[in-house]
């Protein structure tokens, strides 16, 4: 491969293949059980070669088509094991590795982006990058002071190749149905598509890690690192070892599973009260186990690394407080409060007319993880709310579709689902409570307010210049005029 597919009729035609393969091959497996094979081993052989068409395409095309693929590797704890097992080696893959693109191309984008003379930038460039992803390659470096360094090239025609590939998706995402039973991959793509513009600008991407890098410089938990260099296409960090997440995923130690959750668990909502950035990619490639100098250390020592911050949201003031008082509420059991606030922002429409109890019931058990002082996350346990939530024949089915979403929290949403598929993976046990009460508004209920101390008629009466009279035009205690309303509003 000489360069990144760029033409939209030739990825067109590769990705329409996916749906049409699967169907092919779906009508030789009947043959073949018509002519005596078992069904079981019919089936797990289809889904075995579906998998490994879906990483070979998505990972040739790269762009929008290998985002799309690491998005879905995520949510594979949600599927049946029989559906899941087949495709999760494969889609794994596409959280670490993709094939690369030659030397020569890399090259040209370094000398176009950096200069003719970019070689004397570093001391020593490894032309075998280290990792591929959706939209660039990373390359182990040395960087002239001695720094060790990634450098990530964004692959040549990348934003095109991203726009065409989420527009094919999406006109076809039915037809993708077969390829992941029980999801609705529609709003999946159409939330990458919106963030293609920031996943391509590098000067946004090295805005948001410096921001992160300072706020965790000395944390004992996490390890962001610091950018060296940036320009247009080419962003140059600090090198950081560790073990991959996939690879604690497949192979971990209870303790390295147990460790990585909890501060997985911990930099999704401290990250965001700390720096008002919301980590908006959090598949198992951008993460790593840091077991600092001795490998074999206690696990508390144990600290997360944090890759790739090309999709963020930005949200100055943290989190909004509804969803720490909305979960806390759920958990006390007012049904009638919680309600009231779903509907006041959103998550109920006007038009629609549920019970409280049944909102509450929904709930309940998605929240189960925050009930519990520490709670174990399985893929048994997100396949039974999948399953739950998907079965058309459930109440929760039936009241989930009359629930809305709200755009401000789409991309919250999307990153929250994302971590708790990650955390199945990894079955993790995570004290996610200690979490909530620390890092998320809302979530902690405030101490009742001391009582007031009586306030003298007379400053009343000063305060007021007709209180005597009784024909005062002052508003009541505690309620606004129409122009602090106002004021309230423009602020």
């Amino acid at each position: 491969m000489s360069d990144l597919p760029r033409k939209a009729v030739v990825r067109t035609a590769k990705l329409a293949a996916l749906p049409l393969g699967f169907a092919g091959r779906t009508a030789l497996g009947l043959g073949k059980r018509i002519g005596g094979r078992p069904a079981e081993m019919i089936a797990t052989e289809l889904q075995q070669r579906t998998a490994e068409q879906l990483f070979a395409t998505l990972g040739q095309l790269k762009g929008g088509a290998m985002k799309f693929g690491q998005a879905l590797s995520v949510f594979e704890s949600a599927l049946p094991e029989e559906i899941a097992g087949p495709y999760r080696a494969a889609l794994t893959k596409l959280q670490e590795a993709a094939p690369p693109l030659p030397s020569a191309t890399v090259h040209a984008v370094l000398a176009q982006r950096l200069g003719e003379d970019w070689r004397e930038l570093f001391a020593e460039f490894d032309d075998k990058p280290s990792a591929a992803a959706s939209i660039g390659q990373v390359h182990r470096a040395v960087w002239h002071d001695g720094r060790e360094v990634a450098v990530k090239v964004q692959y040549p025609g990348a934003g095109e190749a991203l726009l065409s590939d989420l527009a094919q998706l999406g006109r076809f995402a039915r037809l993708l149905g077969p390829l992941i039973p029980g999801m609705d991959v529609k709003p999946l793509i159409t939330e990458l598509r919106d963030r293609v513009s920031e996943e391509l600008d590098y000067g946004l991407e090295a805005a948001a890690q410096r921001t992160f890098a300072a706020e965790f410089a000395d944390d004992p938990d996490v390890v962001v690192p610091a950018v060296v260099h940036q320009g247009d296409e080419v962003l140059v960090t600090e090198w950081m070892e560790g073990v991959p997440l996939s690879e604690v995923i497949s192979g971990g130690s209870p303790e390295e599973r147990d460790r990585a959750g909890q501060l997985l668990a911990r930099f999704l909502f401290s990250g965001t009260a700390r720096t008002g950035l919301l980590h908006a990619d959090p598949h198992p490639g951008n993460f790593r186990l840091l077991t600092g100098h001795a490998p074999d250390g206690p696990p508390e020592e144990w600290r997360l690394g944090v890759l790739d911050f090309g999709t963020v949201d930005r949200l100055p003031d943290g989190l909004p407080p509804t969803i720490g008082t909305s979960l806390r509420m759920t958990l006390d059991g007012r049904a009638d409060a919680v309600y009231e606030l779903l509907c006041e922002e959103g998550f109920i429409k006007d038009s629609v007319d549920l019970e409280p109890d049944a909102v509450l019931d929904y709930l309940l058990p998605i929240i189960e993880p925050a009930q519990a002082e520490e709670f174990t996350f399985t893929r048994g346990w997100m396949r039974n709310q999948a399953a739950r939530i998907a079965d058309p024949r459930s109440p929760a089915h039936q009241l989930g579709k009359q629930l809305n979403l709200p755009p401000a929290y789409l991309l919250i949403h999307r990153v929250t689902l994302s971590t708790i598929g990650v955390l199945c993976q990894l079955g993790a046990t995570v004290r996610l409570r200690d979490e909530l009460t620390t890092w998320l508004p809302g979530f902690v209920q405030p101490a009742p307010a001391a009582e007031p101390a009586p306030i003298p008629t007379q400053s009343i009466r000063d305060a007021s210049p007709d209180a005597e009279t009784g024909t005062g035009t002052g508003s009541p205690i505690g309620a606004a005029t129409d122009e602090e309303d106002a004021e309230e509003t423009s602020a």
